[in-house]
């Protein structure tokens, strides 16, 4: 293990050579990421014929990765130099993903190698932002933390809403083979702009086992009330966003008769509401501070969530209902900027790997079981019960900001 030392500086974030080729080699990845989050499952039904089950497995296999590899992955990251690790998860995937394409080309491509790229590439990922996020502090020093998130944030934002869009004309002009073919070359591009993010300064210590890292990462989590405070909320909300949203293609089009673009029009304006809370964030958060913008923001914006059960409705509340998806949504755009800069501020440099990862399986977890109850409750009692139940938990979701310490956070 080892302590990093930065050297601050007031230049331009973007000036400064480190944070810049991150920025770079983020903002494109990112885009090609949520190309192949649209192409992936259309290659699978288009070329495979795949089912619901298949396409339910293949969706849930990144998930699965993160729960089984996220506290190894955390202190492992936190043992090692970070620089590496970006570069060769890059690498794997997109070696992996030009597997696909070549493997369509040939006409061998399968169910089961889908499998095999959903859990290579999502062990990937998970190294990657576990190392991305624990070297931002060391590139920008912690007091610029909340800046330098909101331009990776809210340029990660921006890559899902045009990354998403772009997907489905590209598939539908190229193939979906080809759009994967882009996401490779796209980590290609990220692995060589990340050669020149220097590796900040670190201090060697003696190597401590596995095992006795994974607890220690747990128990500063749990011991620092701050970090519990953002854990609390956050799980609330990543339970009650799959409630809300995995039956929504039965409630506008099945229930409604309504044309598919409307559910993405109303998916998309939860993607503007994420970028248009990360990109003012920054600004919200130097005005109020960061521990009073975010629990005044969760605050005033969690009664939007009683629209959602009003969708079955039909007519005007569905509009509504997105208006309220926007709202929402531009909570979390804010939270990731400022709650991500307030949880890397609190956590030591040798801590930083294994408080992402532990930070990142139980939001994670929580989006997992959001789906299941969803698809409980929805089979069981039909999908306004489920609207119902995440809007209630969503509408709760300010209440670990009470009497916590991160509510008087700078």
């Amino acid at each position: 293990m080892a302590v990093m030392t930065t050297t601050v500086t007031n230049e331009p974030l973007l000036r400064l050579r480190g944070f810049r080729n991150l920025f770079l080699a983020g903002a494109v990845s990112q885009l090609g990421s949520q190309i192949s989050y649209v192409a992936l499952p259309l290659l699978a039904v288009t070329a495979l014929g795949a089912g619901a089950g298949q396409l339910g497995l293949l969706a849930a296999l990144g998930t699965l990765t993160v729960l089984v590899l996220g506290l190894p992955a955390g202190a492992w990251v936190d043992r090692v130099r970070r620089r590496p690790v970006m570069i060769a998860t890059d690498l794997l995937r997109a070696g992996v993903l030009l597997s696909v394409p070549l493997a369509w080309w040939g006409g061998w491509l399968s169910m089961a190698q889908l499998y095999v790229v959903a859990v290579l590439t999502g062990a990937g990922t998970l190294l990657f932002d576990v190392a991305a996020y624990s070297i931002v502090p060391g590139l920008v020093g912690r007091e610029r933390l909340t800046a330098a998130n909101t331009l990776l944030v809210g340029t990660g934002a921006g890559m899902d809403v045009a990354g998403r869009s772009v997907a489905g004309v590209l598939v539908q002009v190229a193939g979906a083979p080809v759009a994967i073919l882009l996401d490779a070359l796209s980590y290609l591009w990220s692995a060589a702009w990340l050669r020149g993010v220097p590796e900040p300064r670190t201090t060697p210590r003696e190597p401590e086992p596995l095992g006795r890292q994974i607890a220690e990462g747990v128990r500063f989590l749990f011991g620092e009330p701050i970090l519990v405070t953002a854990l609390l909320q956050g799980t609330m909300a990543n339970l009650a966003f799959p409630l809300c949203s995995v039956l929504l293609p039965i409630v506008l089009v099945q229930q409604l008769g309504r044309p598919e673009w409307v559910l993405g029009a109303f998916l998309a304006a939860g993607g503007l509401g994420a970028l248009a809370g990360s990109a003012s964030a920054h600004a919200i958060g130097r005005r109020l501070g960061t521990g009073r913008a975010a629990w005044l923001t969760s605050l005033l914006t969690t009664p939007a969530a009683f629209f959602v059960p009003c969708l079955p409705l039909g007519g005007a509340w569905v509009w509504a209902g997105a208006v309220a998806w926007f709202v929402l949504t531009f909570r979390t755009g804010l939270n990731n900027v400022l709650l991500v800069s307030l949880r890397q501020r609190v956590t030591p440099d040798p801590m930083l790997g294994r408080m992402t990862a532990t930070m990142r399986l139980l939001l994670t977890g929580a989006l997992g079981a959001g789906g299941l109850l969803a698809a409980a409750v929805g089979e069981l009692w039909g999908t306004g019960p489920a609207l119902a139940l995440g809007a209630c938990v969503m509408a709760l979701s300010w209440l670990p900001y009470v009497r916590s310490p991160l509510r008087h956070q700078p």
